[in-house]
């Protein structure tokens, strides 16, 4: 068992399991985030679909993530293989920190799961930690990302190179914004479905509640059934 690392926010230290678990300690959590500048990314959906990652969500909105092989071509590969084989299918936000990040892509929705295939190593890059961006958990070990990953919901640049970033949301990031907060989330939010833009996959349908039967008089004294 790893030991939990402290950040200055106890709200931002994230539990270091044997999987995967993130392990983030923002040094510049107090501070205002400092201007940088980085190449821009050229997101162009139509353009290569066979890295745009979507992830449909239990709150009824689907996120595109364009995946970055340039940047991390071993975790990109991870987090398509494991989408096809439905891994993330039904998998929970299970931890969720206002103002850091959400973290899922554990089956067992407690921070200590990952997958059947052996841990990565690490693939930093200089790409910064912005808002959107898809970075992997790790626990203490640089080399021990598996499955599970997190979106940052601003800017922590005190994870560059820290933490394989491997891509960024491109469209409805609102609907990231959106997910349950807790640790775990007394609701947690839900993906329902992972899939690759390439495959074309519809995405999954949403039954609204269930409206009750108003009761009548006529209900009432309706005959019962045998």
């Amino acid at each position: 068992m790893y030991h939990r690392l402290l950040a200055s926010f106890a709200a931002l230290a994230l539990v270091a399991t044997p999987n995967a678990a993130l392990v983030a300690q923002d040094d510049d959590e107090d501070a205002p985030a400092a201007p940088r500048t980085y190449a821009p990314v050229n997101f162009n959906m139509q353009e290569d679909l066979e890295n745009i990652w979507l992830l449909d969500l239990s709150n009824g909105e689907r996120v595109a993530i364009r995946l970055m092989a340039d940047w991390a071509p071993n975790h990109v590969e991870r987090i398509k293989t494991l989408t096809r084989q439905g891994f993330y299918d039904g998998v929970i936000f299970h931890r969720v920190i206002e103002g850091f990040m959400a973290q899922g892509g554990d089956p067992t929705g407690t921070g200590q799961g990952g997958s059947p295939l052996p841990d990565l190593e690490a693939e930093f890059n200089p790409m910064p930690h912005v808002r959107g961006t898809i970075s992997m958990a790790r626990a203490a070990d640089e080399n021990s990302a598996n499955s599970q990953f997190f979106i940052v919901f601003y800017p922590r640049f005190s994870l560059d190179k820290r933490y394989t970033n491997l891509g960024r949301v491109i469209s409805n990031i609102a609907a990231v914004d959106a997910i349950d907060r807790g640790e775990p989330p007394a609701s947690p939010t839900r993906i329902l479905q992972a899939s690759i833009a390439s495959d074309n996959k519809p995405a999954p349908v949403i039954a609204p509640p269930a409206e009750e039967t108003p009761i009548t008089a006529d209900l009432l004294n309706a005959p019962l059934g045998e």
